[in-house]
């Protein structure tokens, strides 16, 4: 196998911060599409009124994303990473496409048959999702940690930039005829030529970059096989290694269930970080926040200031000094979230609109925060071959602690009627 030159640090670390580039760009593309969805919750909510949007799309999102990802975790060591993440980034692609002509197609009018089409491309952007963020939180697990939190502050930014965009496009077309519908339609129109780009991107650009080449040879030679066409991608071919299945200082990887056995607190980590989460946001902010000054706004400010914040908190880890990497200390912090619940409550029912974008925003924050401490700590001291399957098991959790957020959310609705 031919692997790149690492006679010193600064040659194998050449590309360090395009890569970084790139992962940030990845998982904007990971979640802009989803996103671009969920922050159109008021087109659609106009569209929709009697389907509740804002819970059924996450709902229907959310089995496919999970269904999917189980079947990936279990056949990950056999599956070929490039061709899993080229898949899913083309899909994102097609089907934000199809969302923009679907609204074209029907003049922009509602009923059940635009409402079915709507939720059919949710269930596919779970399919992409689980292709996507599996795929690269497993292949970036075994390059350095900055990697990996740039592509989760990339999950991060897609929600912020989301955000902003609609925020500017509501306030650019609040006044016109159909300013709505022309909103949604600028949001997927920009979707759809950035997920183009991010096909492109880890097609053409990311296996050819010589930190990428360097970590991908490094994970093949503990005997990843995940890895062989994104070598070959960037120009490395790999032979194969038989005389590693005789050589006895060669150990085998540990199994998908030892490594679960051994992260079960990081799993668990990662599906109580999500469930509750999910279960506040988008639905809680969007139906049950009550009037406010704001009128309209307000479920939109409260999104942006969620995304914004949890953006924030992706970026903090980078300061050693404040990254939590202690077990049980995570483990703390996020039981210790749960009083959110209470507090969200309580705030709905009695308080300002000042304490709703406070507690948003420390929702926002720790999720951000605590999600990247985890997915960087739990990979350290494991072969390429294992840190791929571990974060794929742990982003199966996290997309389980997803499903059992938004499922929860519908607890709101309880002595509301529908």
């Amino acid at each position: 196998m031919s692997t790149p030159n690492d006679n010193g640090a600064s040659v194998r670390l050449e590309g360090k911060y395009a890569a970084m580039l790139v992962c940030w760009l990845l998982g904007n593309g990971c979640l802009f599409s989803w996103n671009s969805m969920l922050t159109i919750e008021d087109y659609y909510g106009y569209l929709f009124p009697r389907y509740h949007p804002s819970r059924v799309l996450t709902l229907v999102y959310q089995p496919f994303a999970l269904g999917t990802l189980a079947v990936l975790t279990y056949y990950e060591a056999k599956i070929n990473t490039r061709r899993r993440n080229l898949f899913g980034y083309t899909l994102f692609f097609i089907s934000t496409l199809l969302v923009l002509v679907l609204d074209l197609a029907t003049s922009g009018k509602g009923g059940i048959g635009t409402y079915v089409g709507i939720c059919a491309l949710s269930a596919a952007f779970g399919v992409s999702d689980a292709h996507v963020q599996g795929g690269m939180i497993g292949d970036l697990s075994f390059m350095q940690p900055e990697f990996i939190q740039s592509f989760l502050a990339g999950l991060a930014a897609s929600g912020a930039l989301t955000s902003g965009l609609r925020l500017i496009t509501k306030a650019a077309f609040e006044n016109s005829k159909d300013g709505l519908r022309k909103g949604a339609i600028l949001f997927f129109a920009i979707s759809t030529v950035f997920e183009l780009l991010c096909v492109l991107l880890y097609a053409f650009i990311f296996p050819k970059l010589p930190i990428v080449k360097y970590y991908r040879s490094k994970a093949a030679s503990e005997g990843s096989k995940t890895v062989s066409a994104d070598l070959a991608a960037g120009g490395i071919y790999t032979q194969p290694r038989e005389e590693a299945q005789e050589d006895p200082k060669q150990p085998e990887r540990l199994s998908n269930k030892e490594l679960l056995f051994q992260n079960i607190d990081y799993a668990l980590d990662m599906f109580l970080i999500f469930l509750l989460t999910l279960s506040i946001f988008p639905g809680f902010l969007s139906e049950d926040t009550g009037s406010h000054g704001l009128g309209t706004w307000y479920a939109l400010v409260l999104i942006a200031m969620y995304n914004v914040w949890d953006l924030i908190g992706r970026y903090v880890p980078l300061l050693k000094c404040i990254k939590l990497e202690s077990r049980k200390g995570l483990m703390i912090a996020i039981l210790s979230r749960f009083l959110l619940i209470p507090a969200f409550y309580f705030t709905a029912k009695y308080g300002d609109q000042g304490w709703m974008i406070m507690l948003t925003s420390l929702l926002g924050l720790s999720n951000g925060y605590l999600t990247v401490c985890v997915l960087t700590s739990a990979p350290k001291g494991y072969k390429g071959p294992e840190q791929n399957a571990l974060g794929n098991i742990l982003v199966l959790f996290l997309l389980g602690g997803i499903f059992a957020g938004v499922t929860s959310d519908w607890l709101w609705l309880i002595g509301k009627g529908w």
